[in-house]
């Protein structure tokens, strides 16, 4: 179990050896080595506790203009150099209605009162600073106010180092999204590609802009009980994403958008190859028609990035994939939410 956000999350059940169910899953020591001022993070798994990296490395402190870009991205992106004020982490009140009905039509009378006087009403997150930042480092808060991304700092290091790594290697193909919200982690590998002066590669963000799909439970029936398709903050429109592109210098024409739901559109993707993928559906149905139909084009020696592999729906797409298709490849985990693993 994983607090998120006041509530948990269940994680991969883990065997006695320490590896979740159906997949394997290793800790990305080497991410965590890069990540600046590390914390280690106590995660429950199934029915007992492990620390993930329970070594604190010393801070990683880049130099190179191009690391200097990347790394100032990241925490802009993330919206983490407001991690110390209270206004622009707070909670919009959608967030915070349920309490009872009383309370819950005492405070919308409230809000709505205040906002017919033009007023921006919030709600604090009740956390320190300390406690925020290390949600923000691994991606386990929503910061709703003005960050691009939600996926975290650790996931976004992982995200540079798979891509530069795929460059280095030159491994074929272009870079996708699918499930992009705010655009965040599209714009972080436009920016990558920029500071590496890579000319010949398109950045692919697939998403309806609407919002998720209400979940076909007939078809995928692991999607029974998920409600995000009733979260109204995860509809962010083309334009405003264009707009978030933009505020980089980073809207040209090596940034292709795909507008509808997966199952209508990521078939018919003019692209041919792929070097990384990353997929951040929220559900099953999402998960699997992402690899079904982008997994075949990506080159070997290139990467899969699963952003939601801690949800047992997008899990079990995953391991339903792979046993159809017999791979076998390690899963490595990112930061007890993500994961990822290399083609072979």
């Amino acid at each position: 179990i994983y607090p998120r956000h006041g509530g948990y999350v269940r994680m991969p059940r883990l065997s006695s050896r320490g590896q979740a169910q159906a997949a394997p899953l290793k800790d990305d020591v080497s991410t965590r080595q890069q990540a600046p001022n590390y914390l280690p993070v106590a995660v429950k798994f199934g029915y007992s506790h492990r620390l993930l990296n329970t070594k604190k490395p010393e801070p990683r402190m880049p130099s190179d203009p191009k690391d200097l870009y990347l790394d100032l991205m990241k925490k802009v992106l993330t919206d983490y150099l407001n991690i110390d004020s209270p206004y622009a982490n707070g909670m919009s009140p959608e967030f915070w209605w349920n309490k009872s009905p009383l309370k819950d039509f005492r405070n919308k009378l409230i809000v709505r009162l205040l906002r017919r006087s033009h007023m921006l009403v919030l709600r604090s997150d009740r956390l320190t600073t300390e406690q925020r930042r290390e949600k923000r480092r691994v991606g386990s808060d929503w910061p709703f106010m003005n960050a691009q991304t939600m996926i975290g700092l650790e996931r976004l290091e992982n995200l540079q180092r798979l891509l530069e790594d795929a460059l280095a290697r030159d491994v074929k193909g272009d870079l996708i999204e699918t499930g992009v919200w705010r655009g965040g982690a599209c714009i972080f590998m436009r920016a990558i590609l920029k500071a590496h002066g890579i000319t010949d590669r398109l950045v692919w963000a697939c998403d309806s802009f609407e919002g998720l799909p209400t979940p076909d439970t007939e078809r995928f029936p692991a999607d029974k009980g998920t409600g995000f398709h009733e979260l109204n903050f995860l509809a962010v429109s083309q334009q405003e994403v264009a707009a978030n592109f933009e505020k980089y210098d980073l809207l040209d024409n090596q940034v292709k958008f795909v507008k509808g739901y997966f199952e209508d559109t990521l078939a018919d993707v003019p692209v041919e190859k792929l070097a990384l993928m990353r997929l951040d559906g929220d559900q099953y149905g999402s998960t699997i028609t992402a690899l079904e139909n982008l997994y075949p084009k990506l080159s070997r020696g290139g990467y899969v990035i699963i952003d939601d592999f801690h949800l047992d729906c997008c899990r079990s797409a995953v391991n339903d994939y792979r046993s159809a298709h017999n791979i076998t490849d390690d899963i490595i985990n990112i930061d007890g939410l993500g994961a990822y693993w290399q083609k072979s």
